[in-house]
């Protein structure tokens, strides 16, 4: 790929496609600290600058990591990350959007980070429990106190979003999207366009179902979440993998893997859409960022959503708990 174009969130200007840093310390097994800053190097050095990470992911083991990634390159990075999970540590699960909390999260966050400001700040998840008027608000103040500069939800409805966007402008919605979870496009969507808003997908390969690298769990760590999900669960794993044969057949045909046509149609979503598919791998960075140059057109577009239509996708996107946080 020659370079890797610019795109914005509101008023963010980011690399077209970002890298997702949750899978380095959270979820897909363990961590392998050097192959992962070794990963961010390239994507850097590659055109890469927006970074994507959360106090949540390895209960604050990522952000540490990205600090230590990034220094002395603080200037090539868009470092977007989150909060909202207060009890990363432990169960049940605690939700917490309250201004006192945003400011110690943020306080926390500058701290393993190891930087004096956040480029781009989510609310990880909603709070059910308290306005998001107030939650916005506190994070409206470190706009002003300088220690963020532009805002972001994720997993936000669009009445939520409305009503965080009157309070002080949202940049982005982080939510899923992928050929396999389309549930934001009827109503989400078009409300974060009609605000301005730019839409950053995670997990734009189905937590790397389509790609065609998993055709059961059995290879999987004992600790990778994927054993969790009902999509990768006996019963639906099956359904699932006839949608990723038929992309493999569509992306020979085009010389591409069937990782980088699912990608690439992501890419082709709009020009305020700004995918973080996640590695820790240089091999499937660079996989990943050679999407941007597959050209996709009409008829490609029209046969890619005909082999994955939503209602052949058998399974939820998260368990039946993880799916309460989902806001509206």
């Amino acid at each position: 790929m020659n370079g890797v174009p610019t795109r914005h969130l509101g008023e963010l200007a980011v690399s077209a496609q970002g890298l997702g840093c949750m899978g380095m310390s959270h979820a897909y097994g363990e961590a392998d600290e050097a192959q992962s800053v070794a990963t961010i190097h390239r994507a850097l050095d590659l055109g890469v600058t927006l970074l994507d990470t959360a106090d949540f992911y390895g209960a604050g083991h990522n952000e540490e990591l990205i600090g230590r990634a990034i220094a002395g390159r603080r200037d090539e990075v868009v470092l977007a990350t989150k909060f909202g999970f207060a009890n990363r540590l432990g169960e049940p699960t605690v939700i917490r959007g309250d201004a006192a909390y945003v400011r110690e999260a943020c306080d926390a966050s500058l701290r393993r980070l190891g930087v004096d400001h956040i480029d781009l700040y989510y609310q990880h998840r909603v709070d059910p429990e308290v306005p998001i008027e107030e939650t916005v608000g506190a994070m409206a103040e470190l706009v002003a106190a300088g220690k963020v500069r532009h805002l972001g939800l994720s997993e936000a409805g669009a009445g939520t979003l409305r009503r965080a966007h009157a309070v002080h402008p949202i940049a982005a919605l982080q939510s899923e999207w992928s050929l396999w979870t389309r549930d934001l496009e009827a109503e989400i969507a078009p409300v974060c366009r009609e605000l301005g808003i730019g839409l950053v997908p995670f997990s734009p390969l189905g937590r790397g179902f389509l790609t065609g690298r998993y055709s059961s769990v059995d290879g999987l760590a004992a600790n990778d979440i994927r054993r969790t999900q009902p999509r990768f669960a006996d019963g639906n794993l099956d359904r699932n993998l006839a949608i990723v044969a038929r992309l493999e057949e569509l992306a020979s045909a085009k010389g591409v893997t069937a990782g980088q046509l699912a990608l690439a149609w992501v890419q082709h979503r709009g020009g305020d859409v700004v995918p973080i598919p996640g590695t820790r791998r240089q091999r499937y960075l660079e996989e990943n960022l050679a999407a941007l140059d597959v050209e996709l057109s009409a008829e490609d577009l029209a046969a890619i959503e005909a082999a994955a239509p939503p209602e052949r996708v058998a399974g939820t996107r998260y368990d039946a708990t993880s799916l309460t946080f989902v806001d509206g």
